[in-house]
């Protein structure tokens, strides 16, 4: 079994922008993310973080098919 991860970028240019998105998402949600590595982490801050980038994911399609 490989343990090469599927969850990679396929633009690289995207990782600065997905950073700051993600950073944005955790100010929002009001978890502590600092640059780098995350273990301090409870899985509740991090789910909150994804659940908040999807959240305005949707909102920006939503507003762009008005």
């Amino acid at each position: 079994m490989s343990n090469k991860s599927s969850n990679r970028i396929v633009v690289p240019e995207a990782r600065e922008a997905l950073d700051r998105f993600k950073m944005e998402a955790a100010n929002e949600v009001g978890v502590n993310l600092k640059q780098g590595y995350n273990g301090h982490l409870t899985s509740r801050e991090a789910g909150s973080i994804g659940g908040q980038m999807v959240k305005k994911m949707i909102e920006s399609y939503e507003n762009s098919v008005k």
